[in-house]
């Protein structure tokens, strides 16, 4: 592989005014980042972690977000400058996409290339139709609905304009139903005590309990905001919904559709006069508003609304971790609090988990594409110069592997896994990003030192906490 072409110099388009009407029109990879993560942290790990120790862990949380989102926003920056994906800016750096390519490849298909929540989707289902929980002998059933979902998330992403927008219109479904359950259940049969003690725990900072998993931590670090790959792509969904110079660059169309649009392999730049740094920073203020008003605040609501209701309905100690992943909420808020949870709760869950197995999977194939579109030309070729046709081979390719590994792990055993490996990936890129970002942009459209100096915070944490994690597991 050959070093990336130069950037052409393009004219910057500008954003529309900035007003609430246009604000939901242009914002929405938030909503597709927040989709695809509330089913890891917010749904699995900080309940697990919040009945079991204690809610004084949620600062983890906390902090997880904020460093989270100030990485997105970098990202978003070089995407915006650009209109490429972020990992494209990475294999800018020596030695070049011979080594960025590959290396970003594996760690994709090691963090996102396993269906965690696939399996406990299909719980949801079975549980549905049978009216109880799955057993040993409810094997077959299981394989087949866990088949089913697997399947239907390369369905859904068929039809529409392109993929993003079509994964867009179904994230903000999901969130509003899954928030609206979420919020109503809690406010009808939660104590407000518990509720100042859940709020309480997002700010407690201090130590970890003695004999606490580490691993757990990890995962909850990572997965309590988007983990990884999924930070990474929130700058491939923004260069397709066309923010800034990304408006220059195209967009991955869905299999059914007739949109003639192709994905530029390069990106182009702008030149920073006054005119275009004006129309910067009203493109600039929809980002913020996409990633601090929808996305941070959806993770912190999320993880809220989750915690405060498991905390206060399932026996302190319990072990989450070795319940049916899909199922465990409906369960305990039948047997505790109305029997009429049973369907509505298996109904919720169900939205939860497909929702973030569906982003992903979209995350991973989105990625590879992308990776392999603009690191070799020879790949380009292979698909005729169209990225869709790559896309949906690898989606395909993707769906066996999925059907393969499903089952070699619990959804909470393949959280972990995935939490971890996406602390890795936050190591790395956090530097990379902050190198990209100061050698490659023009100087007037730089991070400013504070913003530098987070990303190097954020590489250090995860590293930290991966080297812990990984000392425990030898130890």
């Amino acid at each position: 592989m050959k070093a990336l072409p130069a950037w052409e110099v393009r004219e910057l388009p500008g954003a529309p005014p900035f007003s609430v009407r246009n604000l939901f029109r242009v914002i929405g990879p938030g909503a597709i980042l927040l989709a695809s993560s509330i089913g890891g942290g917010e749904w699995l790990v900080g309940p697990a972690i919040a009945v079991q120790y204690g809610r004084n862990l949620l600062w983890i949380s906390t902090l997880a977000i904020i460093l989270q989102l100030l990485f997105n926003l970098e990202a978003i920056r070089y995407t915006m400058c650009t209109g490429e994906p972020v990992v494209t800016g990475f294999m800018r750096l020596r030695p070049g996409p011979r080594l960025w390519a590959p290396l970003y490849a594996v760690l994709c298909v090691a963090q996102v290339g396993w269906p965690a929540l696939a399996a406990g989707t299909a719980v949801t289902v079975f549980a549905t139709f049978a009216g109880r929980m799955p057993g040993a002998d409810d094997s077959g059933e299981m394989l087949i609905a866990t088949y089913g979902v697997i399947a239907l998330a390369l369905v859904v992403l068929l039809f529409g304009e392109t993929v993003e927008r079509t994964l867009e219109r179904i994230s903000w479904a999901m969130v509003a139903l899954i928030f609206g359950f979420l919020a109503f259940v809690n406010i009808a049969f939660v104590p407000l005590e518990d509720w100042a003690s859940t709020l309480g725990g997002f700010f407690s900072v201090g130590g970890l309990p003695e004999g606490v998993d580490l691993a757990l931590i990890g995962a909850l670090a990572a997965s309590a905001g988007a983990g990884g790959f999924g930070n990474l792509a929130i700058s491939n969904w923004f260069r397709d919904k066309g923010f800034a110079m990304a408006a220059h660059s195209g967009a991955i169309a869905s299999a059914t559709s007739g949109l003639d649009v192709e994905v530029a392999a390069t990106g182009s730049v702008f030149r920073p006069s006054a005119a275009n740094l004006r129309r910067w920073k009203r493109w600039w203020q929809y980002a913020k508003a996409d990633q601090v008003g929808l996305w941070a605040a959806g993770c912190f609501v999320g993880m809220f609304l989750n915690v405060n209701l498991m905390a206060s309905v399932v026996p302190h100690g319990t072990d989450l971790s070795q319940i049916g992943a899909g199922a465990y909420q409906a369960e305990y808020l039948a047997r505790n609090v109305w029997q009429g949870f049973w369907l509505l709760a298996l109904l919720n869950g169900f939205w939860v988990l497909f929702s973030t197995h569906l982003g992903n999977t979209e995350i991973l194939v989105r990625m590879l594409t992308d990776i392999a579109w603009a690191g070799s030309p020879a790949i380009r070729g292979l698909a005729r110069n169209h990225a869709r046709t790559l896309y949906y081979a690898l989606f395909l390719g993707c769906t066996a592997w999925f059907g393969v590994v499903v089952h070699w792990g619990t959804a909470m055993d393949l959280m972990k896994w995935l939490g971890n490996t996406a602390g890795l990936v936050l190591a790395i890129s956090s530097i990379q990003l902050v190198v990209v970002n100061t050698r490659l942009l023009p100087r007037e459209l730089r991070p400013p030192l504070w913003r530098r100096l987070a990303l190097v915070a954020c590489a250090a944490a995860y590293g930290g906490l991966l080297v812990a994690v990984v000392t425990s597991l030898i130890g």
